[in-house]
């Protein structure tokens, strides 16, 4: 008997391969195999196949070619660009500034430099998660090399105010800006040449493209030193093979998810609303982030006096597919540090819940989410308020 499929609404950890995207990759799995740095005909065709993925890449982009590296994925784009622009950087000066709410790749890279040297500063957030550009303004001084802010989080869907911070850096002359746009690329409009960054993040499976590929948008000029070493590709920035079906995925994803952005954004945007509504009506549940300015398919919840991971165990058993935040950071004990950052306290972040849409989230998935979310969380929060008024169990029938 086959397994019913759950209601996926986990969109902001991945999301499913499009099929025009495996239809793509699918020759470079099997038959055409060479590498694209041999020089005979099976490598040149790889050569191709990957030159004309990153010639659509950037196009969709906003930038050229020669400024896309290839990478990993999201995570290997940021370390690159957060190592790779402070060592580049550090004869000038040691100080870089990040905002509180990055993911752990921004985060953890700029945690492992101060064991280096680094003098790093934390950008605080406001209660809805949004960095304030006079504040982050006021951290910078002779010594900053390195700005990263986030363009969209991924745990709350807050969408930061890129371009006054980056009119702020870049009045300061000599400031590398790095914007993390890994959860922002499916749904807002990305120019990057436009945008005011020095570097910008992407990541394939969050736009329906293949795991494990990813790419960096490094402004032509830029200094950035390599952090993978070996051969020459990518014009020395990133040393490895290519991965070239994952490549060629990639492209004809975003190519796909860019041509889709303004009615996608419109659809999730009025389904998210409709599932907000609901769940915000169970007494203790509250949006977190920023009420207006956030991704549209991002419903992110404070279950307050509850835990988040005992609600999205609950929600799997009945057929809804969710997280508590990051599924990066899926497991650890400790609160998320982007709600901390937010003013909310450690005990109460234990109950973050975040509901993600995306493309492929159907009306009916929406309408079945609505009649079995919120009796799902009331439920968890009367089981929590028993729990709390009778911890022992002495009030047994």
């Amino acid at each position: 008997m086959p397994i019913p499929q759950p209601i996926y609404l986990d969109h902001a950890a991945t999301t499913p391969l499009r099929p025009e995207a495996l239809e793509a990759m699918l020759p470079y799995l099997g038959g055409a195999f060479g590498n694209p740095s041999s020089a005979h005909a099976p490598g040149r065709a790889a050569r191709n196949a990957v030159d004309e993925a990153r010639e659509r890449l950037a196009a969709n982009l906003g930038g050229a070619a020669r400024e896309v590296v290839v990478t990993s994925g999201g995570t290997e784009a940021n370390n690159l660009a957060v190592k790779g622009a402070a060592w580049a950087g550090k004869a000038r000066g040691n100080r870089l500034v990040v905002s509180a709410v990055e993911h752990h790749a921004v985060g953890h890279s700029a945690e492992h430099l101060a064991k280096w040297g680094f003098d790093v500063a934390w950008a605080p957030v406001d209660a809805a998660g949004r960095v304030d550009p006079g504040a982050l303004d006021a951290l910078l001084d002779e010594r900053t090399v390195l700005v990263a802010v986030m363009l969209a989080n991924n745990e709350v869907g807050t969408i930061q105010p890129i371009r006054e911070i980056a009119d702020r850096v870049r009045a300061r002359r000599g400031i590398h800006l790095h914007v993390d746009a890994v959860q922002a690329a499916p749904y807002l409009d990305l120019d990057v040449a436009a945008l005011g960054a020095d570097t910008v993040a992407i990541s394939a499976h969050k736009f329906e493209g293949p795991k494990g590929v990813g790419a960096l948008w490094v402004r032509r000029g830029t200094p950035l030193l390599a952090q993978l070493h070996g051969g020459s590709q990518e014009r020395h920035r990133r040393a490895g093979t290519e991965n070239v079906a994952g490549i060629v995925g990639m492209a004809a994803a975003y190519a796909l998810a860019c041509a889709a952005k303004p009615e996608t954004r419109a659809r999730l945007a009025e389904l998210r609303s409709r599932l907000q509504a609901a769940c915000l009506a169970v007494p203790g549940v509250e949006l977190t982030g920023h009420p207006a300015e956030r991704l549209p398919g991002l419903l992110s919840l404070l279950v307050r006096g509850a835990d988040g991971v005992a609600a999205s165990v609950a929600l799997d058993l009945e057929g809804i597919a969710c997280s508590t935040g990051s599924a990066c950071a899926t497991g650890s004990p400790e609160p998320s540090h982007v709600l901390t950052a937010m003013g909310v306290p450690d005990g109460e972040a234990l109950g973050a819940l975040r509901l993600s849409l995306g493309r492929t989230t159907t009306a009916a998935e929406v309408d079945a989410a609505v009649a079995l979310v919120p009796p799902v969380l009331a439920a968890i929060r009367d089981g929590s308020a028993a729990l709390a008024a009778d911890p022992l169990g002495t009030r047994i029938a």
